[in-house]
């Protein structure tokens, strides 16, 4: 061990992880999800001891870890494909959040779930000591100083996966030496040339980096071909139809939505508007059929076989929404006009060309899609109705912007194996 990595794990065992247990539970008091992730800790090894044991013992464990569950989907095809390739592996996923931990475990590929215990030494040692992985992967960016440490310790290779690092400026020296010493020992696959330069510029050598890209890409198209193949709405109901698909919404996103579609009716009576809000309450909904009835007919989802040619129907389901953009002419993604874009990748993988509001910084893949003529940015109801009258009357255009928006995504899968081929020459497979 370096002098480099003495001091920094001096420091963060005897001021660092103190300062944080403390802050944990002060911040327990009145944060809910946090007292909801202390709380899930505390029979921690007990239970994974004997979800552990419970397996065969001749089973090769792989340890995955994701802060939560945006990194846990982009572990998922990373856990399929090395199932396809070992029959011996087992996978134990980790989370630091609730979220990710609650939400994650209807995935069946996964043998074991559990929270990553706090990041003391004591704690790394009896985790690994449990698990006895032997490769760690960890998604995206969300590495434990102890844990990684010991992993190395042991001579268990620790990769991680799609990662990503943000682009601050002027690091001070003590947070390049603190983030080098973070990563020292792993093997560090980035999504882009630019991440990669990144991570040199914290002094990370580059022989053990690799571009893999971002297994988003691959998930979305997985699922697409998934989803694709489910009937949500009856043949008769789309047929001869222009559906406009209205995705993940916010009450700031239907406020220009609604006046929009209003307006693209009078010319193309036949456009049907399936709106998805974000959240499908009984409030919520109560409150967009109140805005709707004023200017539409509309049906909800749940009442589909009944459905007798309403202009919207409104989804009051969750967990729909990607297998409903195969129906759509065009799509509306929406938190564009709230505090940033949702998913985009999901419209994009069906060819369907995608309308965003401004507000889409906190998405790249939103910004890239805009940039390679696959989704358009409005700022209004009347650029919105302007564009989606645009689409609905021209099928040549509204093929090219579709195609340009499902090359998008296909262009940038194969990430999953060229992390698979970086553990095949590392000898971890």
């Amino acid at each position: 061990m370096n002098i480099s990595v003495r001091i920094w794990s001096f420091l963060y065992n005897f001021i660092g992880i103190p300062l944080l247990w403390v802050g944990f539970n002060l911040a327990a008091l009145f944060n809910r999800k946090i007292r909801k992730g202390m709380q899930g800790r505390r029979r921690l090894f007990q239970q994974l001891e004997q979800q552990v044991r419970s397996e065969d013992l001749n089973a090769e464990w792989f340890w995955i870890h994701s802060s939560s569950m945006g990194e846990f989907e982009q572990a998922k095809p990373i856990i399929s494909a090395l199932k396809e390739h070992n029959n011996r592996a087992r996978f134990l996923a980790t989370f630091f959040s609730p979220s990710g931990f609650e939400h994650a475990r209807g995935f069946k590929g996964v043998d074991v779930f559990s929270y990553i215990p706090f990041d003391t030494r004591r704690n790394a040692r009896r985790f690994l000591n449990v698990v006895r992985p032997k490769v760690a992967i960890f998604m995206r960016y969300d590495l434990w100083l102890n844990h990684v440490l010991e992993l190395s310790r042991r001579g268990i290779p620790a990769y991680v996966a799609s990662a990503t690092m943000n682009s601050q400026r002027n690091r001070s020296w003590l947070q390049r030496s603190f983030l080098n010493t973070l990563y020292s020992t792993t093997k560090i696959c980035t999504v882009s040339m630019e991440d990669a330069k990144r991570f040199e510029s914290i002094g990370v050598d580059p022989r053990r980096l690799t571009i893999m890209g971002d297994t988003r890409f691959d998930r979305v198209w997985q699922m697409k071909e998934i989803a694709r193949r489910r009937t949500l709405i009856p043949p008769q109901i789309i047929q001869d139809r222009l559906v406009f698909v209205v995705g993940s919404s916010w009450q700031e996103d239907e406020g220009t939505i609604i006046p929009a579609v209003l307006m693209v009716r009078e010319k193309f009576p036949n456009m049907l508007t399936i709106l998805v809000p974000h959240e499908p309450t009984e409030s919520n909904l109560e409150r967009l059929e109140t805005q709707i009835n004023a200017h539409f007919s509309h049906r909800r989802f749940s009442e589909i076989s009944l459905y007798s040619g309403e202009e919207v129907i409104l989804v009051d389901s969750v967990g729909i929404l990607l297998a409903l953009y195969s129906y759509a002419t065009a799509a509306f993604v929406g938190g564009s006009f709230k505090g940033g874009v949702h998913n985009v990748l999901e419209p994009a993988s069906f060819g369907v060309p995608i309308l965003v509001g401004p507000k889409i910084m906190n998405s790249q893949e939103a910004l890239e899609l805009v940039k390679h003529g696959g989704a358009f940015i409005v700022h209004s109801a009347i650029e919105l109705a302007a564009k989606l009258e645009q689409l609905f009357a021209d099928a040549v255009f509204r093929q090219e912007i579709g195609s340009a928006a499902a090359r998008f995504v296909q262009m940038r899968t194969g990430a999953t194996q060229r992390f698979l081929d970086v553990l095949m020459k590392g000898g971890t497979l």
